[in-house]
């Protein structure tokens, strides 16, 4: 698990779920996009509560294992600017068999989205306003009713 101000290196994630019992490593990188709802993107800035998001991505990870059966993970997430086209979140599975792998890649980024104090906000050309993750905001509604 790793909170960073400093540009996310996938090898380097890559290279610590690595194992010789693995069969399969599966990866998601989540960029900076240049465009969102037809504005123009120019930057994204991400604060987090770092002692609280480290303990959620320590659990995520823990579950994930579990859950999936997996061989390691990893988890990195940027805090501070993250300019277009740079990497904002990494993580890395490994497993005996590839369908542990994706599966838990993909369970483990909405659960993050849902779970993780880490707050985005984007810069437009023409301003700027914090964004509320979809995944939180339904897990909201879910729990209101």
């Amino acid at each position: 698990v790793e909170i960073s101000e400093d540009q996310l290196d996938l090898l380097k994630y890559t290279k610590f779920v690595s194992d010789a019992g693995a069969g399969a490593i599966a990866s998601f990188i989540g960029t900076t996009r240049d465009t969102f709802e037809g504005k123009q993107v120019v930057k994204l800035e991400y604060e987090a509560y770092i002692p609280m998001a480290n303990k959620k991505l320590q659990e995520l990870c823990v579950e994930a294992c579990d859950k999936f059966q997996l061989t390691k993970i990893a988890v990195a997430h940027r805090i501070g600017v993250v300019d277009v086209q740079q990497a904002s979140v990494i993580i890395v599975t490994s497993s005996p068999h590839r369908k542990q792998a994706l599966e838990a890649t993909q369970w483990a980024i909405d659960k993050l989205k849902i779970e993780v104090p880490i707050w985005k906000k984007e810069f437009y050309a023409d301003g700027s306003q914090w964004k509320e993750n979809a995944e939180s905001r339904a897990k909201q509604s879910q729990q209101s009713t």
